[in-house]
């Protein structure tokens, strides 16, 4: 039997998040500052959800003697010898591919030793002085469901009683799938031909839904707020689960907003889209991929890596891309990317555009879907993460969706490949800042935050964030890396000014909120840094979805 629940703030801790006070000012440039977040409390702090299993003593197995043993009374003896000898069994998750084991011995005062074949050709021996709980932990190669045994041997009589437990690692790895469109309400695609009314939520079914499988962990979707009257935001929720305070993206009158969401799916199979707005609104909704607990593409994250750059000609050819127009590059064995790559984690940014139109991402060989990953207006800069399947010939499709043309950037921030050991852990929903509410006011203008939020654990290679700019002064963009620094290094100001990312995360206009999906590494010191790339203030808003980790 199993049974889901919500882990401690100590369960924050076993991810490998870490919030703590960073106040200090680093030296650099006079137009700039930085400055660290403040600790939240890690009582209301994200968690992780992890899973109990039992099996009751009560179906402890008991075996007889082997006959001929020096020690062997016929089995009977051996009952009445030690009756109460029985096993039960209870296993928590505790990260991605770690288990903890209690196995609850019942027994006569003797000594016993205990054997667990964990199910993947591996064992532990320990032992016991009757009654007694014996704990023992275990972490698996890889992802999966597996039979652990437990068998407790009476020394004096060679009796043996054993119990058995399944259980499943907590862990997530990536199959990409689609890109496919699941929602439309604009016409009836997966819900009602209607707009999603104030206040309520689109209920989306993706376990089961076409090829993908029931019992999904999570799903990547690619959620696009259209026809709005009013300003709003949509926040994207597991059904079943309590609605979030934090929001996947936000939207004025009059726009046509895009976000990718990874977002946990509901045991029924279910996630929410709630319209946070006094007006009623379209929702479109185009898968990517999805998450199981059974083995096949971990992540890899990168430091942002430029593919592509149509001003310059990097990736393709220079020049932008015409109305209607398409073109491939090699992503497969290229800046970083593992030639065994299946997806990967992308933030296309479109510039300079002629007129409106859309961006489609899309694995190479196939046909155009109608699903788009950045939509656009004329003369305005936007950014969008995708993830994307990669073609057989391990390159990307890129196509113009609009009349007009465009400019196209694409940076790589990540990869998911069958040889990556990070799997993927949501998170319950948590916003680790917000300039509006914090003491610093703004983030001023070509500064950074600096967050530790995997220092000191060297098994959390990477998060799942959603970053949104609002109350923008000026043109820029928002930038996120790591940080050479160390925690210790701003605790003791003994920091330096760290280089000045190149890559853009999403950008901005005077006056805009604009929000995107952020998967960033951590870095070698686990501290992660939010520029802006502006000249005027702005408010930064920070929200934690899920969290990569290698054990």
């Amino acid at each position: 039997m199993s049974h889901r629940r919500i882990a401690a703030s100590a369960a924050v801790l076993a991810a490998g998040i870490s919030l703590v006070p960073v106040v200090a000012h680093a030296a650099g440039p006079a137009a700039g500052k930085t400055h660290g977040v403040a600790a939240p409390d890690m009582s209301k702090a994200a968690a992780p959800k992890f899973t109990t299993f039992t099996s009751p003593a009560g179906r402890s197995a008991r075996q007889a003697p082997a006959a001929g043993g020096s020690k062997a009374p016929a089995a009977p003896q051996a009952a009445e010898t030690n009756p109460a000898l029985a096993v039960g069994l209870h296993a928590t998750t505790t990260t991605g591919r770690g288990l903890e084991l209690k196995a609850d011995i019942t027994s006569a005062p003797t000594t016993l030793s205990v054997h667990v074949d964990w199910g993947d050709n591996k064992t532990t021996n320990d032992y016991a002085a009757g009654t007694q709980t014996v704990t023992e932990s275990h972490t698996y190669d890889q992802l999966g469901t597996y039979t652990v045994k437990v068998s407790a041997t009476d020394q004096a009589t060679q009796t043996v009683v054993s119990n058995d437990i399944v259980v499943t690692t907590e862990g997530s790895n990536y199959t990409p799938y689609g890109p496919t469109r699941l929602l439309d309400t604009r016409d009836g695609t997966g819900a009602p031909a209607a707009k999603v009314a104030p206040y309520s939520s689109a209920h989306l079914k993706i376990g089961g839904n076409g090829g993908i499988p029931a019992g999904v962990t999570a799903v990547v979707l690619n959620v696009t707020a259209t026809n709005t009257t009013s300003e709003g935001h949509v926040t994207a929720f597991a059904d079943g689960d309590e609605q979030p305070k934090t929001s996947n993206l936000n939207f004025g009158r009059g726009q046509t907003v895009p976000n990718l969401v990874i977002v946990p799916v509901g045991e029924n199979g279910y996630v929410n889209l709630y319209n946070g707005s006094w007006e009623s609104v379209d929702l479109v909704a185009d898968v990517a991929g999805y998450f199981t607990h059974t083995a096949a593409s971990g992540y890899t994250p990168m430091s942002p890596v430029r593919l592509v750059d149509t001003r310059s000609g990097l990736g393709t050819t220079k020049g932008q891309v015409p109305g209607q127009g398409t073109f491939s590059t090699q992503v497969n064995g290229v800046s970083g990317v593992s030639a065994g790559a299946t997806a990967v984690a992308l933030n296309v940014t479109v510039t300079n555009p002629k007129g409106s139109g859309h961006l489609t991402v899309y694995p190479s060989g196939q046909q155009p879907p109608t699903a788009s990953n950045v939509n656009f207006t004329p003369a305005k800069t936007i950014a969008n993460s995708v993830i994307v399947p990669v073609g057989p010939d391990g390159k990307i499709s890129v196509r113009n969706g609009g009349w007009d043309p465009a400019d196209v950037i694409v940076d790589v921030v990540g990869y998911y490949s069958p040889y990556s050991a990070n799997a993927y852990l949501p998170v319950q929903p948590f916003r680790l800042l917000d300039t509006r509410e914090w003491v610093y006011g703004p983030l001023g203008g070509r500064g950074y935050v600096h967050m530790p939020l995997a220092s000191g654990y060297p098994h959390t290679k990477g998060f799942a964030l959603n970053t949104t700019v609002t109350n923008t002064r000026d043109t820029g963009f928002l930038s996120v890396a790591p940080d050479p620094n160390t925690k210790e290094d701003y605790e003791n100001h003994t920091n330096t000014w760290p280089p000045t990312p190149t890559s853009s995360t999403l950008n901005w206009t005077y006056g805009d909120t604009v929000p995107n999906l952020v998967q960033t590494s951590t870095g070698s010191t686990g501290v992660i840094d939010y520029w802006n790339q502006s000249d005027g203030d702005i408010d930064l808003v920070v929200d934690l979805f899920g969290v990569y980790t290698d054990n």
